[in-house]
């Protein structure tokens, strides 16, 4: 039997990169609140003391920039100047402009936004229909953010990663190989201590006990301290963790971001919609992975390309795969927005901690929004539909 090993990362809200993330999506969802109609394009980028929103939003809202990244950063976690920024001090600068009304032209009758490839993924390791490496670190990463904000472990701040190598024997999970995490601390706190309440608060009640066993290998603040981190440690940015936010690495990426883009932008609305489907084939046990390709060409409604594969244990052949997918969804823009209301102040809550596999359970206290949130692409309702595409 062929064993491998396969390794996916998740960063917390906390992370430089998600913090523009949360920024930018934030942005968005106050434009949608007013005016679900808003085309926006939104870029964050975090330093020490400093946020820098900039992009190009048409309108009929109203709000107020700084407030909203003061708003995010609160959330978050980022209070104190000693986290190298401070929500209610920090700079806030702004640098907004219309949409081009060249791309309107196009997004005006229905079409696309841009040209470009994207991919949807899933697969049955997990529940969820998600690879298992990225899951369970995602997993990791919530936990580290909730014994945060509920105040179980006092000494942790906002910055942190995980990192979960998952090994294989023919292509299905068999046990947990490593597990890493770096988590942001304050100064008065050792190493050991950090070590053993990780691994006891953090790790052990997120990770499934049949998958770790007693050689499983654990790296926790491998460098041996992690003080400095958020924006003062690194400076962040709208789009660096894309595949943190889709798939681990396990599936294909069409290399566009998500976070502060409206759903005209078929970057973020064409790869929510392929996820849909993807896990509705799984779902249908019509094969046991599927990733899905969608391609588009700018001011153009209809994909230039529907693409299923990867399959594993599949019932049906590609080509009847992608027939049938064609037949039960609408890849329109337009249908996409309507049948998912994409148009609904959601995005916020999608920024940290995957686009993907979440359910409603997948709680943390104030955590990219106020509520949980369930979205309406993880859903599995065209299960009957493909089935009866193909006639079974």
């Amino acid at each position: 039997m062929a064993r491998s090993l396969f390794t996916s990362e998740s960063v917390t809200e906390g992370h430089p990169d998600k913090v523009a993330d949360q920024i930018s999506d934030s942005v968005l969802d106050h434009l949608l609140a007013s005016d679900p109609k808003s085309r926006v394009a939104c870029e964050t980028l975090v330093t020490t003391g400093l946020a820098l929103v900039a992009g190009e939003v048409s309108t009929q809202s109203n709000v107020n920039i700084p407030d909203i990244v003061r708003g995010a950063l609160s959330r978050i976690g980022y209070t104190d100047a000693d986290y190298g920024i401070d929500a209610l001090t920090c700079s806030v600068l702004t640098s907004i402009d219309q949409q081009s009304s060249d791309i309107a032209m196009g997004v005006d009758t229905g079409g696309a936004g841009d040209q470009g490839m994207m991919f949807g993924y899933a697969t049955n390791e997990t529940p969820e229909l998600m690879p298992a490496p990225i899951q369970y670190a995602h997993a990791i990463t919530r936990q580290l953010a909730y014994v945060r904000k509920s105040g179980e472990i006092p000494w942790l701040r906002p910055d942190g990663k995980s990192q979960v190598t998952v090994e294989y024997e023919d292509g299905r999970p068999l046990r947990i190989h490593t597990v890493v995490v770096s988590a942001q601390h304050s100064e008065d706190v050792g190493h050991s201590e950090i070590t053993n309440t990780l691994i006891e608060k953090v790790i052990t009640p997120v990770l499934p006990k049949t998958l770790v066993d007693d050689d499983c290998v654990f790296h926790i603040n491998p460098t041996g301290r992690f003080v400095t981190g958020g924006p003062h440690g690194d400076a962040g940015l709208t789009g660096r963790k894309i595949i943190v936010d889709t798939y681990g690495g396990l599936g294909r990426h069409g290399g566009g971001a998500f976070s502060g883009k409206d759903p005209t932008k078929v970057d973020r609305s064409g790869a929510y919609t392929a996820r849909w489907a993807a896990k509705n084939v799984v779902a249908a046990g019509l094969s046991t992975r599927c990733e899905i390709q969608l391609a588009y060409a700018i001011g153009v409604a209809e994909p230039v390309s529907v693409l299923v594969t990867d399959l594993r244990d599949a019932q049906v052949s590609e080509y009847e795969l992608a027939r049938a997918v064609s037949e039960v969804f609408d890849f329109t823009p337009s249908g996409i927005i309507e049948r998912l209301g994409l148009r609904a102040p959601i995005y916020t809550s999608t920024a940290a901690y995957g686009h993907f596999g979440r359910t409603p359970e997948m709680r943390i206290p104030e955590a990219g929004g106020s509520e949980a949130q369930f979205f309406p692409w993880e859903l599995t309702d065209r299960v009957e539909d493909l089935k009866n595409a193909l006639g079974s």
